[in-house]
């Protein structure tokens, strides 16, 4: 693949703590990226912000309030990760859909195909700028806008289970399924809204867990043992 969009779960980079960073955790993937990028892939990413703020945690927050809370975490992520992949030798850049004064670049599509060009990753934070849109929708709104070949998700869970594996010793995982299989299954791989527009606009998902052993090389060169979700 040329181009892919790499969407990293914010509680799978913290690690055992489920809170913060763990920084060996955000430098094996670092490395990995690193690997790709020698290979000629264009990597871009979205984090998730769950290792700071999940959802509304209190009904005393307004909804746009919370969920601009979480559009900020994803940002403190980008920024952070940002810095491991520059300590290994990469060169990378930070894009939202606001401002935020010199932290940032405002997204754009001609200003990503620019920075891909310099061979840059390329970090999408803040979601879609928007409440009550998750960055599940962001994900794959920034993976039709650059048009990727293909969103890996990299979770704690290595694929699409028929229902939760953690809950359920006996559930069995997908090696494929379609996008309307799991909407219909209610499998949760990704909100409704995202789901609907993969399918829409033809995009491709691979699930996979990212704690395994060089998880995201192995996903992206084909050696792939999660889930391809097909739309």
């Amino acid at each position: 693949m040329k181009r892919i969009l790499l969407k990293l779960s914010g509680e799978a980079l913290a690690g055992e703590k489920h809170t913060g960073f763990d920084e060996p955790t955000v430098t094996r993937v670092a490395e990995q990226v690193k690997q790709l990028a020698a290979n000629g892939v264009e990597v871009g990413i979205v984090i998730g912000g769950g290792n700071f703020w999940r959802g509304r945690t209190s009904e005393t927050i307004d909804r746009t309030r919370a969920d601009q809370i979480g559009m900020l975490a994803t940002v403190m992520n980008c920024i952070y990760v940002s810095e491991i992949f520059r300590s290994v030798g990469m060169k990378t850049q930070i894009l939202t859909p606001f401002a935020c004064g010199a932290f940032t670049k405002l997204f754009s599509k001609d200003r990503a195909n620019k920075y891909f060009s310099k061979g840059m990753v390329c970090f999408f934070a803040g979601g879609t700028g928007h409440p009550y849109f998750s960055t599940d929708t962001a994900t794959v709104l920034r993976a039709v806008e650059i048009e990727a070949e293909g969103i890996f998700l990299a979770k704690a869970i290595d694929g699409v289970y028929d229902s939760d594996p953690k809950i359920n010793p006996s559930a069995v995982k997908y090696d494929e399924i379609s996008i309307q299989e799991v909407i219909d299954q209610k499998l949760a791989v990704i909100d409704l809204t995202a789901s609907i527009m993969c399918m829409e606009n033809k995009m491709p998902m691979y699930v996979f867990g990212l704690n395994e052993e060089n998880s995201i090389v192995k996903a992206v060169s084909g050696d792939f043992s999660g889930t391809k979700v097909f739309p």
